[in-house]
């Protein structure tokens, strides 16, 4: 390149002058100081009120330019069914994200916020989304192949996934996955947990690296990790000029959005020339994760949400903790606290198992956040003293508080506690560490804006067929002809005529269940973009076969119409947390009526989407065959596919399905053990060669 004019060189180089002296004291801002040290250095030059700040997460509703700039608020999220319009598009979340980080990067000192949202089974906030099955169905995933071993790389996959469509709105951090080991199925929010077994739920905590990307060998244990931070290129172009006897200096001089990529043009003088360097850095496309909910939730009395687990210490630590020891291996970023007690004591205001276990014994390095309006509940009824909540809920170890409306009383009554020595300033310090690290590990420092590159990859046909993949492989065959010579699946697909009947054939919403597009999700067909199971059906079977759907027809519309066999979807309405929770879990009617009218006339396959196993043991006598299909997101194709013998049955119970609920609770290894099937049981078909 030619040379540079001298005068021009003299601009450029009294310009990186002042930059090395600018950037020698604003070395958080630096990408290539060590990690501690850009810690140091931020929290160095933050008031009191700019931490408290950073401990506080407020819904997206709330968070006004004018809430983020004056009271420096650290984290924002999107509750279920929290959207920016109805329907958003993938841009249009985008936009409301950067928006929302524009007013944190305008403080004082630019601290992004990061932006959490619930993806539980997929990007489930979110129209278009690929949403897969709940964890129920998940843990059901076995691999015949590897001797009816998990299959926990399929999760992985889908971690990987959902959070390209999670990053397609522009959002870092899911609240997710959830690693509950639910040893009741009347709790609400069963479908959430993997299975009844610690073993599995530890080998699903492999959706983490699919979420957060893999670690290196060379990554520390137990810190938090997000890979794809950023992919560095330099070209260096040498300009020579006069000596200059200063050390290698560097600073942003322009930024050029592209793609997704941010290109950075720096200026470094060095012994001798001014060289150009060109970085570029690439966005990743992976997202920060939350294990939760710490801990024992899935262990309530009679499953009740946010309720008592009583239990000894022995078994807290051997059911429900082996899944976390997992998950900070696998550098989770931030771990989510239970609404449950243990044992009488609120697990928010736990200081033993949260600074004691969790931060000192296993040695957890990210942030521990609470759940939503978690501290209020820490007094009964919730909120009735917020000032000791407060106290007790940040003095447990609590570092991010998901208030998420009132946000100045909680910010008020911190600082005030602090102040006058209630709440040692220590403990705010270790909170802002740890939030901050996971912040700078995640690279948000260096890229806080979200670009629109990945908007594509919202309900992708990649995604999709993977999704169909999973429901393929959670489907678990209970019953296979009344006759263990004569079963009935597969289905013939060239069949003169076939009844589709149930509550469930024909609803997006019901198949999808809680926790899709709104947090108690939506019975119908217009919440998002999906395949039903009945029209899944229609698009399997032969042309020359009429397919005929009656919702909840009676026994002599059957008998009259000569069916070749009828296949029936019934199953529980859609439900989240606490609206779950049941004590009886009978399929509601028209389920029960639509079985009986149905299998007692023509032979039938009764197809049970549920959350959680429900009493069947009334209908196994008429009953021809028998699959549970759990919840299985928008992908019904799944379901048909293994119906019709395009793919054999494989999945395996991770759940005891229990006779009556006056078993319950009942677990695999207990005393009383006798189920209507065992844990573990699925019954297997290979696939029809056409």
């Amino acid at each position: 390149m030619a040379r540079i004019a001298l005068p021009v060189m003299g601009i450029v180089l009294l310009s990186c002058l002042a930059v090395m002296v600018r950037a020698d004291h604003i070395k958080y801002k630096d990408p290539k100081q060590p990690l501690n040290v850009r810690i140091k250095d931020l929290m160095s030059r933050m008031t009191l009120e700019e931490k408290i700040g950073q401990m506080t997460q407020i819904e997206r509703s709330v968070a006004t330019t004018k809430a983020m700039k004056k009271y420096f608020i650290g984290s924002v999220l999107s509750g279920g069914g929290s959207v920016p319009a109805p329907k958003a598009s993938a841009e249009t979340w985008v936009k409301v994200v950067n928006d929302i980080q524009k007013a944190s990067l305008s403080t004082r000192l630019g601290i992004p916020m990061i932006y959490g949202i619930d993806a539980v089974h997929g990007h489930n906030n979110v129209y278009n989304a690929t949403i897969f099955p709940h964890n129920v169905g998940l843990g059901a995933t076995r691999q015949v192949a590897l001797e009816n071993l998990i299959d926990p790389e399929l999760v992985q996959k889908i971690g990987a996934a959902t959070a390209l469509e999670v990053r397609a709105t522009g959002i870092p951090y899911v609240f997710a996955p959830c690693i509950a080991v639910c040893r009741d199925p009347r709790w609400g929010r069963c479908y959430e947990s993997y299975s009844e077994d610690h073993k599995i739920v530890q080998a699903m905590t492999l959706i983490i690296p699919g979420l957060q990307g893999s670690m290196t060998p060379n990554e520390r244990k137990g810190v938090p990790f997000l890979a794809g931070r950023y992919l560095e290129r330099n070209v260096v172009l040498n300009f020579a000029i006069a000596m200059v006897p200063q050390p290698w200096s560097h600073d942003k001089v322009g930024v050029d959005l592209f793609g997704s990529y941010e290109r950075q043009m720096d200026l470094r003088i060095h012994t001798g020339q001014v060289c150009l360097y060109q970085t570029e850095l690439q966005y990743s496309k992976n997202v920060a994760a939350c294990a939760k909910h710490y801990v024992g939730d899935g262990g309530t009395t009679k499953g009740i949400n946010e309720n008592n687990t009583v239990a000894s210490r022995h078994d807290l630590l051997s059911i429900h903790m082996p899944a976390y020891y997992n998950s900070i291996i696998r550098g989770v970023s931030t771990i989510m606290i239970s609404y449950t007690s243990w044992n009488g004591e609120k697990m928010h205001a736990n200081r033993d198992l949260i600074t004691g276990y969790l931060k000192k014994t296993m040695r957890f390095r990210g942030f521990v956040i609470s759940d939503w309006q978690g501290i209020d509940r820490i007094t009964t009824p919730a909120h009735a003293n917020y000032s000791y909540s407060v106290q007790a809920g940040v003095g447990a170890g609590i570092d991010m508080i998901m208030v998420p409306f009132n946000y100045t009383e909680f910010i008020d009554i911190l600082i005030f506690q602090v102040k006058k020595n209630i709440i040692p300033m220590s403990r705010i310090d270790d909170a802002v560490r740890r939030i901050l690290r996971v912040k700078f590990i995640m690279g948000l420092f260096e890229h806080p804006l979200a670009d629109l590159s990945l908007v594509n990859q919202l309900g992708s046909k990649e995604h999709r067929d993977l999704a169909k993949e999973a429901v393929r492989k959670s489907l678990v065959l209970l019953k296979n002809g009344k006759y263990a010579n004569k079963p009935l699946l597969p289905l013939a697909k060239n069949a003169p005529k076939i009844l589709v009947a149930g509550s469930h054939a024909d609803n997006l919403g019901n198949q999808c269940g809680g926790w899709t597009i709104q947090w108690q999700g939506q019975s119908g067909n217009d919440l998002t973009i999906g395949t039903t199971i009945l029209q899944s059906i229609k698009d399997t079977v032969a042309p020359t076969t009429q397919v005929v759907y009656n919702e909840t027809p009676d026994a002599e519309y059957v008998k009259l119409n000569k069916f070749s066999y009828a296949i029936v979807v019934v199953g529980e309405p859609p439900y989240a947390e606490t609206f779950g929770d049941n004590l009886n879990l009978t399929i509601p009617e028209p389920g029960p009526s639509t079985i009986k009218n149905v299998c007692g006339s023509v032979k039938c396959v009764v197809v049970v989407v549920s959350g959680r196993p429900v009493v069947l043991q009334p209908y196994m006598s008429t009953i021809d065959a028998l699959v549970a299909a759990w919840l299985p997101g928008t992908e019904g194709q799944g379901v048909a596919d293994v119906l019709f013998g395009d793919y054999g049955f494989t999945g395996k119970l991770a759940r005891t399905w229990f006779k009556n609920v006056d078993q319950l609770p009942m677990n695999f290894g207990d005393a009383h053990y006798d189920p209507l099937f065992p844990f573990g049981f699925g019954l297997t078909t290979e696939p029809t060669v056409d």
